[in-house]
């Protein structure tokens, strides 16, 4: 493996092991190639994650596309859970969508993660970007941002059986179930969201804004990066406390 491999997939330390440079050094090359950063701060050290653009899964998508692969967020969420020189990640989405299995790979993580996360929806947080939204501990909003709830769709050649409409079905009940499970949203709700029509030009589903998000239970609250950041780092010194007790 190259040292440039190691630095990318690596455990996101807030100093650079490999090539021995300083924390903002090894930072900046962390935010220019994923988009990701360590924040030391005496309150906690937070790992920023960044999704944006689409989620892209099995199928790699053209170069000139902003996208997320999924293969470095699933690397870096091992080492965030792993590194105790991070307490808590925040996760900043802007993204339309993608691959579902991908995302919902992603999300089945960050949810599973034991250590304090709170996202942040800015923009968009599109179809398959809604259950990564609500897979943190604490989700926030902006008020301007909007979110796409719609049923799973597949481009290409498809075959026309009836086991292939099941295999969607199932794909749809895994989100469905997902969402419902990490937010405050009924399933029964999320999927007249899902299926209503009037919203979206030649499809069906809900767009969201802000305060709708919230109002339906999807979101936990409007807020922008002050409030996000001062969430997580209230679940940061909570965790400290259990910590302190469960010590003495």
């Amino acid at each position: 493996m190259s040292q440039e491999n190691k630095v990318t997939y690596g455990n996101p330390p807030l100093k650079d092991e490999v090539h021995g440079e300083n924390e903002n050094t090894g930072g900046m090359e962390r935010l220019k190639e994923l988009g990701s950063s360590t924040v030391s701060n005496p309150k906690g050290n937070i790992h920023c994650l960044t999704i944006i653009g689409q989620i892209e899964g099995h199928i790699v998508l053209p170069p000139q596309n902003k996208t997320t692969k999924y293969e470095h967020v699933i690397p870096q969420l091992v080492a965030i859970e792993e590194s105790e020189e991070i307490d808590g990640l925040m996760l900043i989405l802007n993204t339309v969508g993608g691959d579902v299995e991908a995302g919902l790979a992603i999300a089945e993580m960050i949810a599973s993660m034991s250590k304090p996360t709170v996202s942040l929806v800015l923009g968009g947080g599109h179809s398959i970007g809604v259950p990564m939204a609500v897979a943190t501990n604490y989700s926030f909003i902006a008020p301007s941002a909007t979110m796409t709830i719609h049923p799973i769709r597949l481009n290409g050649l498809i075959v026309g059986i009836p086991q292939t409409y099941e295999y969607f079905d199932k794909m749809q009940e895994r989100v469905v179930q997902f969402v419902s499970k990490n937010s405050n949203i009924s399933k029964e709700r999320f999927r007249e969201l899902m299926l209503k029509t009037g919203e979206l030009a030649n499809d069906v589903g809900t767009v969201l804004f802000g305060e709708e998000a919230v109002k339906y239970g999807l979101i936990n609250e409007v807020g922008g990066l002050a409030e996000s950041l001062r969430k997580l780092y209230d679940f940061i010194k909570e965790n400290r406390e259990k910590k302190k007790v469960q010590t003495h």
